[in-house]
């Protein structure tokens, strides 16, 4: 399951779960694309649960899907991620350090006000 709620102008929440095949995964995308294009300095809330690496087809797809990801993620400044597993929490902060002017925190699946508090400021 990969879904995209806009909760403000500026925000957007994503909930991940379980295992992405190529046809979610291009829904997903076209979705996120879609739902983020007006949004500039914008704050996104990772919650990210039971997760399963995805089919080599939904990498492929996300592959092919690049140019316009790297495009959305210059609309943001922060992402929080809420999960409990220790190798994701680390994977996302990294990323965080290859994306210039985008700022990723990571916390445990329960710390949702940490991570609301975190976004805000």
């Amino acid at each position: 399951m990969f879904r995209i709620d806009v909760t403000a102008p500026d925000r957007i929440d994503i909930e991940l779960a379980g295992k992405l095949n190529s046809e979610e995964m291009r829904v997903a995308l076209d979705d996120l694309v879609s739902k983020t294009k007006d949004i500039k300095h914008g704050r996104m809330l990772y919650r990210i649960s039971d997760f399963d690496f995805p089919t080599l087809g939904a990498i492929g797809v996300e592959l092919s899907r690049l140019p316009s990801l790297f495009g959305l993620i210059h609309r943001f400044d922060r992402a929080a991620v809420l999960s409990d597993k220790k190798w994701i929490q680390r994977m996302s902060e990294f990323e965080g350090h290859l994306f210039p002017g985008l700022e990723i925190k990571a916390f445990d699946y329960d710390e949702v006000a940490a991570a609301e508090a975190w976004l805000a400021r």
